[in-house]
């Protein structure tokens, strides 16, 4: 159903919607699951895919001007923002049917999308499993699934600490709700080029979320069962018999994973992908850490709109 404009009520005591210009909000039944979805504009369909620990205000400074060109479709990933959060349902293949479920429930057969951290990889995945689903795909600071892990990687794997406590079954949902919340604090403050992309109001947006106890727990098992596990069926070679077949397009910042600042000096993420898929091309954005969107807004607006109108032979 459709909701006015700004700031409205949500179900289950959630608060109201931050207002954004031209942003309506909407809700799904799926099978076991409510979403909500931002949506602005008309015309083609381009889904955008958030990361953790946000949700879709996390594409606020792109939204409106990808609404001028687009039908953008903004959904909360399970257990994120106003979308339900139940106990189960954070496997790989359960958020690739949400994703489907959600295209099926708008009557979209195929849509452009673009995802950011497990948004990327989410979509990495709906492109190699639902490939007529997907016209064209932008990743951005996320790995594509065929990684050659160096020694150097190996060796900085300790940088991913926050990851593995978050996704501790008891320690997890405490260190994520609890306190100053300075993990999932540190995730957004630590791995941007500027911490000013963020204001207080925005931050407790995201933060506030992850102090609800069924919200905590959802981001536990997200971790557990998708991101890393994700990573390591990658790392596994699970992903070498799937080819991609969708024209995408990798942003990077400086930051490819959590802690580490020199995401050039890691080719064996950046690269490795020729074998496996069709048409890939590497665009590195200055100025940006890893929430891409947030730090270099109209840099990103620019290369989306450039590479989703581009031609193809699909």
């Amino acid at each position: 159903m459709d909701a006015p404009r700004g700031e409205i009520g949500a179900p289950g005591g959630l608060g109201p919607f931050p207002p954004l210009d031209g942003v309506r909000h909407r809700f799904l039944e799926l099978p076991g699951l409510r979403v909500h979805m931002a949506e602005a504009g008309t015309g083609e369909p381009l889904v955008l895919l958030h990361g953790f620990p946000q949700h879709w205000w996390g594409w606020r400074k792109v939204l409106p001007a990808l609404a001028e060109h687009y039908r953008v479709l903004a959904p909360d990933l399970r257990g994120a923002g106003w979308t339900d959060a139940p106990q189960h349902g954070y496997t790989e293949d359960q958020l690739v049917a949400d994703l489907v479920g959600l295209l099926d429930a708008l009557g979209l057969h195929q849509v452009h999308l673009a995802g950011l951290d497990i948004g990327g990889i989410l979509g990495y995945r709906l492109c190699l499993t639902h490939p007529s689903r997907v016209r064209r795909f932008v990743c951005m600071a996320a790995p594509h699934p065929w990684p050659r892990p160096s020694l150097r990687v190996l060796a900085e794997v300790w940088r991913l600490w926050p990851s593995f406590a978050t996704a501790a079954p008891l320690l997890g949902p405490l260190v994520v709700s609890r306190g100053h919340q300075w993990i999932p604090r540190r995730m957004m403050v630590g791995d941007t080029d500027d911490i000013g992309v963020w204001s207080a109001e925005d931050l407790e947006l995201f933060l506030g979320r992850l102090r609800e106890p069924s919200r905590a727990r959802a981001a536990a098992a997200l971790y557990r069962s998708f991101a890393l596990g994700a990573n390591r069926r990658a790392a596994a070679g699970a992903y070498r018999g799937m080819r991609l077949v969708t024209p995408t397009l990798q942003l990077y910042g400086t930051v490819l994973y959590a802690g580490d600042r020199d995401a050039a000096g890691h080719p064996g993420l950046l690269h490795g992908y020729e074998p496996y898929a069709d048409d890939v091309t590497l665009e590195h954005v200055p100025g940006a850490g890893y929430y891409l969107a947030e730090e270099q807004p109209e840099v990103v607006v620019r290369h989306l709109l450039g590479f989703l109108a581009a031609t193809d032979s699909r």
